[in-house]
């Protein structure tokens, strides 16, 4: 379950105002995987990444049960000096998994073949997120937070990323960032708008999707 409590957050760039939370009180309940919607420049990924606690709110609390994941597929904590599998031993040591599980698992799933040895600063794009994105989903959490992560690879790879998602999520619940209604549609079962700092939770998929695009066809804030 992730609750927040009169959650606000502000950034100030370049002279500009940003408000990304304003007084949002809400509760995602357990186990359920939450679409998180909204314009772009809204806040969607800095939310994320209050809720997994990279970033503190300016006033306000966000309280979670159970084990939450970093972003899955964010490649900002590898070290670009050591190799893949160096990585992965790391983060089975920080996490307390079994590391040759959590090695093999990653070794098949990102398919990077003799690259895994190699240091991570030699990776394409492409590696360091199929590595980031087989990381994430090598560990079990309650909540994943996912931001646009299956759209990684080719065909092949998203169908496989995709089939991995839906696999973690009989068990566990989440909360998604992604352009894709057909994927939001595949593998959340509930939603929440984010619109101009203010959050609604829609316990119907469609609910929240249905209200997204409302905001979508209205007058954009900077139109005002």
């Amino acid at each position: 379950m992730i609750e927040f409590h009169g959650v606000c957050k502000t950034f100030h760039l370049s002279g500009s105002r940003k408000v990304i939370a304003d007084n949002i009180s809400a509760v995602f309940p357990p186990r359920r995987s939450v679409a998180l919607l909204g314009r772009n420049g809204a806040g969607k990924s800095s939310l994320l990444r209050m809720i997994s606690g990279a970033i503190r709110p300016d006033q306000g609390t966000i309280r979670t049960t159970g084990s939450v994941s970093w972003t899955v597929g964010f490649q900002g904590s590898f070290h670009p000096d050591m190799s893949g599998a160096q990585n992965v031993r790391f983060v089975a040591r920080v996490y307390g998994v079994d590391t040759d599980e959590l090695l093999d698992f990653v070794a098949d799933f990102a398919e990077l073949g003799g690259h895994f040895d190699q240091p991570v600063r030699t990776y394409s794009s492409g590696m360091r997120s199929r590595l980031a994105f087989a990381v994430s989903m090598g560990i079990h959490f309650d909540t994943y937070l996912v931001d646009e992560v299956t759209s990684v690879g080719d065909a092949a790879f998203k169908v496989k990323s995709e089939a991995v998602m839906n696999d973690r999520l009989r068990r566990s619940g989440a909360v998604v960032v992604s352009h894709s209604m057909g994927l939001i549609r595949r593998i959340c079962n509930a939603a929440a708008v984010l619109e101009r700092g203010h959050m609604t939770y829609y316990d119907s998929i469609d609910e929240g999707i249905a209200a997204h695009e409302r905001n979508m066809n209205a007058v954009a804030p900077d139109d005002d």
